[in-house]
């Protein structure tokens, strides 16, 4: 009779918390959110298709179907009725069809959507995905890039088996420069090729040609004659691998002419609507730890190059031709927000939205798209700390309109912690670093609360003003989270981006205690009460703070690199750190590589840490991680390793994973919140 009381009583003090006061964000909340991504709007602007992502919670997987919705926010719907995957919606040239890919048993393959009757076909039958589906311009043809295989090399031959004997699996071989990749795993032999294909269906043709990469996005001539892409066709292309240039090839002789011939990043061709001009994205490589992109304009036959957006000082993405050719549309971050912009021909910029992006629901990094009708509407992704990835419209001399709103059954019940941004200065050398601060959920000012620093990863990437699954929940929790930009940090100019130019980590530490040490002198920090917490470069940046300090109280280190030697080496882009991150490689310069790992400054750590990696992580592999956690076990300090079991870098990929990353990190935090 007491235990039933008791639970009575439980359900009805929950009831009424519930009545009278939303409860923060919870863990389980996790399977319930949702996004939108890849926006496209109809040629005449009435009409968007997009797909809306969610997550599975019978099969732990991410999900995504395509919705089409009035560019008015009416009449949202699904597409069609079919319960797989869905993806890379395109308008054919009239808005009288959609093509887009889907799965199959067999795999991905191109289906078309004609709006007139809302019926669907199935296209293609292809031998591996299709990849940047583009329409030529007289809707008669769709073209996309695919993957074509190729034999791996063969040393030598192994005798027949006995027929029913189980033997192991055959060797597997390689000579390529790169092999694997994070998140795929070993790559099996093959180039991408660029093939075309009737958009009534039929055989798909094949118009690239050569053991090269083509990738990238595709755009079609005006006369549908040729296609401009990007690629490395070069014979020593696993060796320049920062390199790529612009080509055309004719869509009826395959022939492949080469448009530039900078050594450095050439992508994004996007021939203008008279045909007469070509704009891309690239620059040239001076093997800097960070390089802006900026935004070309060259003559359709690859004369008069030149850079039209060096007034920015910011990395230009996503371009796209405005309907007169006088200028384009892009994507910038600035200053941790990304936005839409528009740049005339002789440079001159004019912001048009901000908060682009929410399709990244972990942590606060940038992404998003966005897409222009022929009346100059614009449909992207758009967020605040409020809520991931909605649909916003904006139109000519008008202010963006929101017309979709696909988290207020959930977000709606829950009071999420208030994000403030904050500004203060290097002790270093005086710069103005940026950062932001989330709030617990009912936050009393008069109270003092633990302060969990968050460190993003890259180093060259940057958290901002947008939706955070995991900082929510941290601050749901009960602490202060700060998640600051400190120098390396792209949006804020390749000077500062530059900092870390063999120099990593260097006074990006300095950024980051200067602004705990901010908030502590403001009162929003107790100083008693500091953990610190990040992944990737986050992670490094987690072991160096404790490696030189002892004033945290307990650290999670996620997927760190704690040795540049033994981590340059293995990685899947072992190949990408010489003289970018640290003159030479690790057999030349074996005292600046040791120098800059956190592993040299193992003998200072004090601090209570907890060491976290996904076990198939190729990007910061196991290794990593085990090197911090064996040290701190001989050390006899406080430690424990958490290996996540089919996790890649992207450890929180999967929402269980997410779930246990930030429940793992929380129940170790409290162990030493005191």
């Amino acid at each position: 009779m007491k235990r039933f009381l008791l639970i009575t009583a439980l359900v009805a003090l929950q009831f009424s918390f519930g009545q009278d006061k939303k409860q923060p964000l919870q863990l389980m909340d996790v399977f319930e959110l949702e996004f939108a991504s890849d926006p496209q709007i109809s040629p005449d602007g009435t009409q968007i298709v997009y797909r809306r992502n969610g997550f599975d919670i019978m099969t732990d997987n991410p999900k995504g179907n395509l919705w089409i919705i009035n560019a008015d926010g009416t009449n949202n719907r699904k597409l069609t009725s079919r319960e797989v995957s869905e993806g890379q919606a395109r308008w054919s040239p009239t808005g009288d069809r959609i093509a887009f890919t889907s799965s199959t048993k067999e795999g991905s393959e191109v289906y078309m959507y004609w709006l007139a009757t809302g019926q669907i076909a199935k296209l293609s039958q292809l031998p591996a995905s299709p990849g940047s589906l583009t329409w030529s311009p007289d809707g008669k043809t769709l073209v996309f890039t695919m993957k074509v295989a190729a034999k791996s090399p063969v040393i030598t031959s192994m005798p027949s088996k006995p027929k029913g004997a189980n033997w192991a699996a055959p060797a597997r071989i390689t000579d390529r420069f790169k092999h694997e990749a994070d998140g795929a795993g070993y790559i099996k032999p093959g180039f991408t090729h660029i093939f075309s294909m009737p958009a009534e269906g039929g055989s798909a043709k094949q118009l690239t040609s050569g053991d090269y990469n083509h990738g990238g996005s595709l755009s079609f001539s005006p006369n549908g004659k040729d296609i401009y892409f990007s690629a490395n066709r070069f014979e020593d292309w696993e060796y320049r691998f920062r390199n790529s240039e612009v080509y055309k090839v004719d869509v009826n002789t395959k022939k492949i002419i080469q448009l530039t011939t900078q050594d450095g990043p050439d992508y994004s061709p996007k021939i203008s609507p008279n045909g007469k001009q070509i704009a891309f994205l690239g620059f040239k490589d001076e093997v800097q730890t960070h390089q802006t992109t900026k935004l070309h304009i060259m003559n359709a036959d690859g004369t008069s190059r030149k850079v039209i957006s060096n007034s920015l000082d910011r990395d230009v993405s996503d371009i796209t031709w405005d309907k007169e050719g006088k200028g384009l549309y892009f994507i910038y971050d600035d200053k941790g927000n990304t936005k839409i912009g528009h740049i005339t021909l002789s440079g001159i910029v004019k912001k048009l939205t901000d908060n682009v992006g929410g399709t990244t629901l972990g942590r606060p990094y940038a992404s998003g798209s966005y897409s222009i009708a022929n009346n100059g509407t614009i449909v992207y992704t758009q967020t605040r700390p409020e809520y991931p990835a909605d649909l916003a419209v904006l139109k000519p001399k008008k202010d963006a309109t929101l017309i979709t709103d696909l988290n207020s059954d959930i977000l709606g019940q829950r009071e999420l912690g208030k994000v403030e941004e904050v500004w203060y200065k290097s002790s270093y050398d005086g710069r103005d670093i940026q950062g932001w601060i989330v709030k617990p959920p009912y936050y009393d000012a008069s109270k003092k609360y633990p302060l969990l620093v968050e460190n993003h990863g890259g180093p060259i990437l940057n958290y901002g003003d947008r939706f955070t699954t995991e900082i929510q929940l941290y601050a749901a929790d009960g602490y202060v989270v700060f998640y600051p930009n400190p120098r390396g940090s792209t949006s804020y100019g390749e000077a500062f981006g530059n900092l870390l130019y063999n120099n990593y980590p260097g006074q990006d530490y300095n950024d980051v205690m200067d602004g705990v040490d901010y908030l502590v002198n403001q009162g929003i920090a107790d100083n008693d009460k500091l953990f610190v917490t990040g992944g990737s470069a986050g992670g490094i940046m987690t072991a160096w703070m404790i490696g030189k300090n002892n004033r945290f109280k307990a650290a999670v280190v996620h997927k760190p690199v704690m040795n540049w030697i033994s981590k340059t080496l293995v990685a899947d882009n072992y190949y990408g750190y010489a003289d970018s991150r640290y003159p030479g490689q690790p057999w030349e310069n074996f005292e600046t590589y040791w120098k800059f790992s956190p592993i040299s400054l193992v003998g200072n750590i004090e601090t209570p840490t907890m060491v976290m990696v996904g076990m198939n992580d190729l990007r910061t592999p196991p290794s990593e991680a085990k090197q911090l956690y064996h040290a701190l076990k001989l050390r006899k300090i406080e430690t424990v390793l958490v290996e996540m079991p089919g996790a890649s870098h992207g450890i929180a990929r999967r929402p269980s994973q997410l779930i246990s990353k930030v429940a793992h990190t929380l129940a170790w935090l409290k162990k030493y919140d005191e």
